[in-house]
């Protein structure tokens, strides 16, 4: 994207993925996991922005325990662009320091925010559809939300309905207006919402001048804009010095619920590359490919040791020992060195379930 010198990226890796127990753990979270590649989903992710965004223009948003984990497996970005997070404090906080880091840099920045963790099948439609968000967004007027064109009634996803066409962007892309945001919906309702044709997939994708974002927190979110004001002006290592207390005094609340549902000037562009966040095993199963009798089997080492007899459709995830199965269908099985995990793929959701168990038992180190 050479014409576009004031764009920067945002990758956010500070998240954890509990359905992906027990690999996602407290210290390796999903973000660092090879589930669908031989490279980390963070890796993946930097790369794909890569192809739209200088390196040097890429800013990682992580926890502070995961600073070396970053810079190790993302070299090229800079040292000085990976922004540690003292806390959780959701979507908001991080978009937001995110955005005013790229301003501290450029005033006139342009920040595409990407997840750490997705997985996106088309990539060139993915540039495509970037680049039409950069164009809206570089009006300075308007904050882009990237809506995922829906595939399914998906009930895990929150729903944003547009209204009015407003019009296209150079590569013919239409831009409309938003008119609401729906969190998870219940099947029947997801059903309804499609049928419309007026609903797009929430995949927290934004792209907006860092400019239009600090104007949006100082007309709805003005105590986090008084906390951060400042930052968008500091040196780097002025930016980093003042992250902690800032954080120590902010409110832990998402960018949807912050800016998003409130703001007044926020477009949609839709989006159809094949995405999916890869919420738990059983869409690691999905997106993997399968033998001839449907079952995937995967490692993180180079060699991959499972024995199948009369077993079909079955999800396997070795850690150096053989696994055999004989006349097991439809399963889960995720093996780690102090971890088993077995599951229907059909209660795949439900591994969130077993990890909240873990953590009302004060059973930290399986966490």
């Amino acid at each position: 994207m050479s014409d576009h010198k004031h764009v920067f990226g945002v990758i956010l890796a500070g998240g954890g993925g509990t359905r992906l127990w027990p690999k996602s753990r407290n210290a390796t979270p999903k973000q660092f996991l090879r589930l669908t590649s031989k490279d980390a989903m963070v890796q993946v992710a930097a790369g794909r922005l890569s192809k739209i965004i200088p390196w040097e223009q890429i800013i990682v948003v992580t926890n502070k325990n995961y600073i070396a984990e970053i810079q190790n497996l993302l070299p090229q970005v800079p040292t000085e662009n990976v922004i540690a997070e003292p806390d959780k404090k959701d979507t908001a906080l991080a978009m937001l320091s995110g955005a005013l880091y790229a301003m501290s840099k450029d005033p006139e920045a342009i920040v595409v925010n990407s997840a750490s963790d997705h997985v996106i099948t088309d990539e060139k439609e993915f540039v495509k559809v970037m680049e039409a968000a950069v164009e809206v967004a570089e009006g300075g007027q308007n904050l882009v939300a990237v809506g995922i064109t829906p595939t399914g009634p998906e009930t895990g996803f929150g729903y944003i309905k547009i209204g009015d066409h407003l019009r296209k962007t150079h590569t013919g892309l239409p831009v409309f207006k938003v008119d609401s945001f729906t969190e998870k919906p219940n099947a029947t309702t997801a059903r309804a919402f499609i049928s419309t044709g007026k609903y797009f997939w929430n995949a927290n994708m934004y792209v907006w001048s860092a400019q239009a974002l600090q104007e949006a927190f100082a007309k709805y979110m003005p105590d986090m804009y008084e906390l951060t004001k400042e930052l968008g002006s500091l040196s780097a290592a002025q930016f980093h010095e003042a992250l902690p207390e800032i954080y120590k005094k902010a409110q832990s609340i998402s960018i949807d619920y912050a800016i998003s549902e409130k703001a007044d000037n926020l477009v949609l562009i839709p989006g159809d590359f094949g995405w999916n966040d890869v919420g738990d095993w059983k869409v690691v199963y999905e997106l993997a490919q399968k033998d001839l009798v449907g079952n995937v089997t995967v490692s993180d080492e180079d060699s991959v040791k499972a024995l199948c007899i009369n077993s079909e459709n079955n999800l396997i995830h070795t850690d150096g020992r053989l696994i055999g199965l004989i006349g097991v269908n439809d399963m889960i099985i995720i093996d780690t060195p102090e971890i088993l995990l077995v599951v229907p793929k059909e209660r795949s959701q439900d591994v969130k379930k077993l990890v909240e168990r873990l953590k009302e038992e004060g059973k930290k180190e399986y966490l």
